[in-house]
């Protein structure tokens, strides 16, 4: 039987079409699969599809036919630089603050030639006119009449809003026209049309123009005042509350303690001494200087990821400091006046992080702190990267002296335990609960780099939400397990240790694969090592990872880290509602988290985002939710 002939031979560089559009590009073809009927091909930036015959074009003919237009158009509509298809090209839509780690996004669309210095800064959808056969076998006359008409018709639609973006756009080999659109969000104005001669001198000033606000988060401005007043309220009821004989979240609130409680001198110098010491170690020239994201300059910054260098430092200063016979139950005893003295720290740096940004540059705010309001923009974070010379204040709160922090009042609380409880080593609830948080630290400062990928670092400015969450939150809300098992004992049997610590382990692993994937193929798509990973392409030029765990659940890491969370309360039995806290507020938080991110990406990736809808189904448990 004689087999059909394939019309394009393996190695043949022909134009193929962007899958969803009407946009070739320049392709490899891989081979032939005759059972399914399709071409593998590449494109220039690694990425592999399957197509269809009528999807692809020879080369040769295509360019014959984008000359023969070319030549076609009056001198008048070649002086139209706005118009031309000879300079357009696409852009890349800024990063917002609502980017998902759900879906571990990453740009992956044929590379074309950009301009460093806009990307990520200006918005534009394209959207290209459609090819029709008739239009491709008519002659030229008649395709240029056809064109005059389309282009009268489109005349709005041809135009880019003067005052966003007279953008020169650059040429791209082989590509198809397209008009340049504005986003339907962007209000009902008429866009004025931009002039040849503006073009140049506009270039240069978008990558220093001031940041638009994004849409407001945790309620708008009178949710800002709420957060404010609410945040250190709950950090102080459950500090009182867990020193209770019965912290039970059903009692009345126990009655605050006089003033002099709150204060003591020696703890606000502890504090003190402790961020310097840890600011030390951030600046030694020890460990990686590692590439942040792009800004919307397209800037790249610095960061030095020597966060286990410190943690190992901090374990060896503080076995000296026991050694030498410092009584680090004091931090147990005085728990609730390092905690006013960490709120002030945190009230003091929110107050000159806000003043500083006055004195900021505006591509350097944040486009989610930028909406004018004082209280919000306080609360939200209004300059995105803060920093003295070379030290990065957001970064260095952001892993070091909470997080560090949290593992240190873990251990006095275990020093404590066997102090109160006359034992001469910590309870195996006391045990597991240090353990499971150490490594989860560890972990964390091992893999530093890969917080650069998250959307603290890449999206929200540094204010109060985040200041008050590095130095207050995490370190005397995340160890209240350690907490409350010094003056409430729960003794564990050996099947239920084994059964917690495979729970742990299993959210572990889930948490760390998934995680490695996202930031590994945000940082570089085409790396071969993540060939096996299946996408779904978007008409943005980014693509949703679908495969590994990111094909089980749209947020495997949230998966991972809800189990860790309940393997840390587990330790500390069913008494209470109080060492669930951290469990209880997680789920909160990842829910909303996770229906903000669907509302944003559903408006960002159209279609594209239903089709991954359909293959992932589950957004954070399978099968529940």
């Amino acid at each position: 039987m004689r087999m059909p002939s394939v019309k394009y031979q393996r190695g043949e560089m022909v134009m193929g079409r962007w899958p969803g559009s009407s946009l070739y590009y320049e392709v490899k073809v891989l081979g032939y699969d005759a059972k399914s009927q399709l071409y593998t091909v590449i494109y220039k930036d690694g990425t592999e599809l399957e197509l269809k015959e009528q999807d692809i074009k020879n080369a040769a003919g295509f360019q014959t036919r984008s000359r023969s237009r070319s030549r076609s158009r009056s001198p008048g509509r070649r002086r139209s630089r706005s118009r031309s298809p000879a300079r357009t090209t696409r852009r890349s839509s800024s990063r917002t603050a609502a980017a998902v780690a759900a879906a571990a996004i990453t740009e992956s669309a044929p590379s074309s030639r950009r301009d460093t210095k806009l990307k990520d800064t200006l918005e534009v959808r394209l959207s290209p006119l459609q090819q029709t056969k008739a239009a491709e076998n008519n002659s030229n006359n008649k395709h240029e009449r056809k064109e005059e008409k389309q282009k009268e018709e489109n005349n709005t639609a041809n135009r880019v809003n003067e005052s966003e973006s007279k953008v020169e756009a650059e040429p791209e080999k082989n590509q198809g026209r397209y008009n340049l659109r504005r986003r339907k969000d962007d209000g009902d104005a008429k866009p004025a049309e931009a002039r040849p001669e503006q073009l140049e001198e506009k270039d240069a000033k978008l990558a220093a123009a001031p940041a638009a606000s994004t849409p407001l988060d945790f309620g708008g401005k009178m949710g800002a005042y709420f957060w404010l007043l609410f945040l250190p309220a709950w950090v102080l009821f459950l500090i009182l509350q867990v020193n209770l004989e019965d912290p039970s979240l059903a009692n009345f609130p126990s009655p605050l303690p006089p003033l002099e409680a709150f204060w003591d001198a020696q703890a606000l110098g502890f504090v003190i001494l402790w961020v310097f010491f840890q600011a030390l170690l951030y600046i030694l020239p020890v460990g990686k200087l590692s590439d942040g994201m792009p800004l919307r300059s397209g800037e790249r910054l610095k960061y030095r990821t020597n966060g286990f260098f410190a943690i190992m430092v901090s374990a060896v200063a503080v076995a000296v400091a026991v050694h030498q016979g410092v009584d680090l139950t004091y931090i147990h005893s005085h728990f609730l006046q390092l905690a006013t003295a960490s709120f002030l720290i945190s009230i003091l740096l929110s107050v000159y992080l806000y003043v500083r940004s006055h004195y900021a540059a505006p591509g350097q705010l944040a486009l989610g702190g930028n909406s004018g309001n004082v209280v919000y923009d306080f609360f939200k974070g209004h300059e995105l990267n803060p920093r003295i010379k070379n030290f990065d204040l957001k970064f260095f709160c952001e892993m070091r002296p909470g997080l560090i922090g949290w593992c240190l009042i873990n251990f006095a609380m275990a020093l404590a335990e066997m102090k109160q409880q006359g034992l001469d080593a910590p309870s195996h609830s006391m045990i597991l609960v240090n353990l499971f948080q150490l490594l989860y630290v560890v972990d964390g400062l091992w893999n530093e780099e890969a917080i650069l990928t998250t959307m603290d670092l890449m999206h929200d400015g540094f204010g109060f939400m985040l200041a008050f969450g590095d130095l207050v939150w995490v370190p005397f809300t995340y160890t209240l397990q350690a907490y409350y098992l010094v003056s409430h004992p729960n003794p564990l049997s050996l099947p239920a240790l084994a059964a917690i610590l495979t729970l742990k382990l299993f959210g572990f692993y889930i948490f760390r694969k998934s995680n490695s994937e996202k930031n590994a193929f945000r940082r570089n798509p085409s790396d071969p090592k993540l060939s096996y990973l299946k996408t779904i392409p978007t008409a943005t030029g980014k693509s949703l990872l679908v495969s590994g765990w990111w094909g089980v659940v749209r947020h495997p890491n949230y998966l991972g880290d809800l189990i860790m969370a309940l393997a840390w309360s587990l330790p500390c039995g069913f008494s209470h509602l109080l060492p669930w806290y951290y469990m209880i507020y997680f789920i909160i938080l990842l829910v909303h988290r996770d229906s903000r991110d669907m509302s944003e990406c559903r408006r960002k990736y159209g279609s594209a985002w239903d089709e991954y809808c359909r293959t992932v189904r589950y957004r954070i448990i399978p099968r529940v939710y």
